[in-house]
């Protein structure tokens, strides 16, 4: 740690608050509103990661060597569209979308593939997976073993979130009851085979990019977080074990200080949640989260300002105490990031990390009117918004109401409304709009990756034990109809070169589909 703060100019702070200068809440301590760890970025940065995934598994490959070389800390992987809801990529359901919005993985070669040259016990990897999130750990976990890695010390994240999927985004498969069965499964068998993975993301990104307000962000997102813990504890886990092994995954937008303010509240709320169902131990108390700048601030004109915006979200996400962060291309609002792109965003990060004096003090902000003010303001909103949601009998329930889909859909037009009339200003959008010829290069995917994907499909069918997967469908089958835990199976299965949407049909056929409200 830094034996003290230095300026450019000289001057020297004190570290730490003191009698002259009191804090009644410290970092480190509950409930901590000021950040988790006591000193936070002054022992160790937050984690930089950068979101990549698109076209076959040796294409992405290349982009997490390239980021690697670049200085990212940890990988953070993007899956398309058939492997999110349980389709192979021959199937055809899939056309038209292989490999686009991420990378393609069909089966276990898939993954040996997108990890080729890189030691999993080395890395931490985070996976934006939902309705097939069990399969692409279990994924993961073959993978692990295959390289001889220490499953006791291989880290990362699974998304993991199916609630959100239900009430914002859209990717689910199965009805929500069997969808939680599966999330506790997953909380029950990591806790005793991989204990320093995090379980769940508990995403209030993707509610925000809906359309979510800030304080609805952080409501709905912490009432799904408590539908996790009561699911948990039904099952009769230990809520001092699972918790601490749970993390989330918030929204950085423009309004700096609300977005501070959201993260310090946050954490605030969410050790108030735990210790009132249960949990003593602290680390199953703080809540630690991800963050990645918001995808739906980018703008198709004038694209380089996005630059700008990236670096304010950034600064917000950080001066809020984030654990790790992702920020976006400034071209993102084109195509998939280029290289040059990916590599401006990851250079915000380490500038601000290494040049802004950011990490030079914990909760840089905490003290001021404003910021503190703020900060109760959002917590008491969010509230609020909880408690509507406890009466209606929980999220599961106001998801089955259309009560979070209806708020978010009347935020989002109330938003679109404002920029509209001028009074909410869009750089470049609304007003300072300029004529222009968009000439920023764009990437784009080749449409005969799926043409690839269905002959390696093809190949891996012809020589893998087509008995021996047969008869582990089976026993997926059998174990769904019953409170056996899945992920055993599901992992034996991958081993054995069952595919993706193999195992997702298997549960669809006792489990059905949902349909949305």
């Amino acid at each position: 740690m830094k034996d003290n703060i230095k300026t450019d100019a000289g001057i020297t702070i004190a570290p730490v608050y003191t009698e002259s200068v009191p804090m009644q809440e410290l970092p480190g301590e509950f409930p901590y509103t000021r950040g988790v760890h006591a000193s936070m970025y002054r022992d160790k940065l937050w984690t930089m990661r950068q979101y990549a995934g698109f076209s076959t598994a040796e294409a992405s490959n290349e982009r997490y060597h390239f980021l690697l070389q670049q200085g990212v800390m940890g990988l953070s992987v993007a899956f398309d569209l058939p492997t999110q809801i349980g389709y192979d990529s021959d199937h055809p359901m899939s056309e038209g979308e292989v490999g686009k919005v991420g990378v393609a993985i069909d089966s276990l070669e898939d993954m040996e593939r997108l990890f080729k040259g890189i030691k999993l016990e080395e890395i931490s990897t985070s996976m934006t997976i939902n309705a097939t999130g069990f399969i692409l750990l279990a994924l993961y976990i073959a993978l692990a073993k295959k390289q001889g890695a220490d499953l006791k010390k291989i880290s990362g994240t699974i998304q993991n979130d199916i609630l959100k999927e239900y009430a914002a985004r859209g990717t689910f498969i199965y009805p929500p009851k069997p969808s939680m069965r599966l999330i506790t499964d997953i909380f029950d068998y990591c806790s005793h085979e991989v204990p320093k993975w995090n379980t769940i993301s508990i995403s209030g990104y993707h509610i925000r990019e809906a359309g979510a307000n800030a304080v609805q962000e952080l409501a709905f997102t912490l009432a799904n977080g408590k539908a996790y813990l009561k699911a948990a504890l039904d099952k009769g886990l230990d809520i001092n074990v699972f918790a601490r092994r749970l993390s989330f995954f918030f929204n950085a937008h423009n309004h700096l200080f609300e977005e501070v303010a959201k993260f310090r509240a946050a954490r605030r709320m969410w050790a108030h949640i735990t210790k009132d169902m249960g949990a003593t131990d602290p680390k199953a108390q703080m809540m630690r989260f991800h963050t990645q700048t918001g995808g739906s601030t980018l703008t198709a004109q004038q694209p380089h300002n996005n630059i700008v915006r990236v670096t304010v979200q950034t600064l917000a996400a950080t001066l809020g105490g984030t654990q790790s962060l992702h920020t976006n291309g400034y071209d993102e609002a084109l195509s998939l990031p280029t290289e040059v792109a990916a590599r401006i965003a990851l250079r915000t990060q380490q500038i601000v990390g290494y040049e802004s004096g950011i990490a030079d003090t914990v909760d840089p902000l905490a003290g001021s009117y404003y910021v503190e003010a703020l900060t109760n303001e959002v917590e008491a909103r969010a509230w609020e918004l909880i408690e509507r949601i406890d009466v209606m009998g929980g999220a599961v329930s106001a998801i089955e109401q259309g009560f979070m889909q209806d708020e978010i859909a009347r935020s989002a037009y109330r938003y679109q409304q404002e920029i509209e009339n001028g009074e909410k200003v869009i750089v470049g959008v609304n007003k300072f709009a300029v004529k222009e010829d968009v000439t920023t290069e764009v990437f784009r995917i080749d449409d005969s990756i799926r043409q690839v994907q269905t002959e390696r499909l093809q190949s891996l069918r012809s020589r893998r034990d087509n008995a021996a997967v047969a008869a582990l469908l089976q026993r997926l089958e059998n174990a769904a109809q019953t409170t056996e835990n899945v992920m055993p199976i599901v992992v034996e299965a991958v081993e054995h070169y069952c595919t993706l949407g193999e195992i997702a049909d298997t549960l669809r056929k006792v489990w059905g589909e949902h349909k949305g409200i």
